[in-house]
């Protein structure tokens, strides 16, 4: 039996660039994020090819950030000085069929590996909503997709090495490293340019996903737990203007053998005629199908298709994690804001997440519900809403996505990570000359 397959994931270079062992890419415009509401300090782009030209560039550099596929809304990945982009490092995966793992280059996205895996009889075991994002920048700021027996994308990470701003090649391993692997695997962008990643995997399966429309906030109250457990994946999508979900996205697993079913009831839900964005406004073509036709797991966990421009585009983006069991406490908060979110929201969507071990996880030993905000790109009417979100959030320990808008003060935010001064002990340690510091570290991690 073969044990491990190498791909080459493309084979051919740009006809002509000849090979250097430093590559500068110098925007000629102002270099933006995906959404276009964040505008990047520097222009200043290097683009190693190897885990050799990692080595060299960043010991050549005072100061620098890791930038990837640029999905976060806030300044986590900025940088004054220089970007180190992993775009290059997506050539080659490793799979091990008797291990049930895969390693990847820090470039490779969702949407490149996952029909690969596919096609090799694999799957993960989780997905976010986008499938454009990489690998490697989700895992560092532990972005999690859904289901309440899932654990964030983070927890498939049996392995990661990285090259710390000092040149040294560093590998570590769940099995090896114990507690400072659980540190350093949601990094934040504070440790290293993590080159490789080895992930877990599990038997392909295929899917369903059914939509169902107006479910009663109600059914939450005495059903929260079975209503988000009926499925592998579940997302409920409310734009808080009654007291119901609009949408209820239910995601489950087809037993080999059997026929996919589409249910008639969900809760008091009813099953959606047609398919829906989230947006209800919004075509449906650039999202993953529905209507409960059977296909791929990578085809049907994220809400939209790897050839389609996601979401809405020009959009803000917050989200806020709270223990799972007080859930439903946590959605009748926000619902009081209800007649000040309305007005400046594209949707909401409302998710569960298993917990997991890992320090700088906002699911740290904490089985936990996601209430996320997508945002009409108005930052003014938004910055005023945020602070009357997270104060209604404050009684449950509320927990920002690390990649999203928030304005959780500093020293209450570190508060809520337990294990904040033991992920300092192990910044000082990979990065002793504050290399990849940059002003949403300072604040955040290390301000009051």
């Amino acid at each position: 039996m073969e044990k491990r397959t190498f791909v080459k994931l493309s084979a051919v270079l740009v006809t002509g660039t000849a090979f250097s062992p430093m590559i500068d890419f110098i925007q000629d415009s102002k270099l933006k994020n995906w959404a276009g509401n964040y505008t990047y300090s520097t222009n200043k782009v290097h683009a190693p090819r190897s885990v050799e030209e990692v080595q060299q560039l960043v010991k050549s550099l005072p100061k620098f950030k890791v930038l990837g596929t640029r999905h976060c809304f806030n300044s986590i990945a900025d940088s004054a000085d220089n970007f180190v982009s992993p775009k290059h490092l997506d050539q080659v995966i490793e799979l091990n069929k008797e291990a049930r793992t895969v390693t990847i280059g820090a470039g490779i996205s969702y949407g490149k590996l996952c029909p690969y895996l596919y096609e090799q009889g694999f799957a993960l075991h989780n997905l976010a909503s986008l499938p454009h994002i990489s690998v490697a920048g989700a895992c560092a700021t532990a972005t999690h997709g859904s289901g309440s027996h899932n654990g964030n994308l983070v927890t498939a990470v049996r392995a990661l090495q990285m090259v710390t701003p000092a040149g040294d090649v560093v590998t570590l391993s769940r099995e090896k490293d114990g507690e400072k692997f659980l540190g350093a695997v949601v990094g934040l962008g504070a440790l290293g340019v993590v080159t490789t990643l080895t992930l877990d995997l599990q038997p392909g399966f295929d899917m369903q996903q059914d939509v169902f429309v107006h479910l009663p906030f109600a059914q939450l109250k005495d059903h929260l737990e079975e209503i988000f457990s009926n499925g592998y994946s579940v997302s409920l999508f409310t734009d808080w203007k009654s007291q119901e979900a609009n949408q209820v996205w239910l995601k489950r697993r087809i037993i080999p053998g059997t026929e996919a079913v589409l249910r008639s009831d969900f809760f008091g839900a009813v099953p959606a005629t047609r398919p829906l964005h989230p947006i209800e406004a919004l075509s449906a073509e650039n999202c993953t199908q529905q209507m409960g036709v059977p296909g791929p797991w990578h085809e049907r966990l994220p809400h939209f298709r790897m050839n389609f421009t996601p979401s809405s585009g020009e959009e803000l983006q917050s989200e806020y994690f709270v223990p799972r069991d007080k859930g439903y406490e946590a959605i009748m908060a926000v619902n009081q804001l209800r007649d000040q979110i309305f007005p400046h929201l594209f949707i909401s969507e409302i998710r569960t997440i298993d917990a997991d071990q890992l320090w700088m996880s906002p699911c740290y030993q904490q089985p936990s519900m996601a209430i996320h905000f997508t945002w009409k790109q108005n930052w003014p009417a938004v910055s005023k809403l945020l602070p009357k979100i997270e104060a209604q959030l404050a009684p449950f320990n509320v927990k920002p996505h690390w990649g999203k808008l928030f304005s959780i003060a500093p020293a209450t935010l570190q508060q809520r990570y337990e294990k904040l001064p033991a992920f300092r002990q192990l910044i000082k340690e990979y990065d002793p000359q504050g290399k990849l510091r940059n002003a949403f570290l300072d604040t955040n991690i290390y301000g009051s």
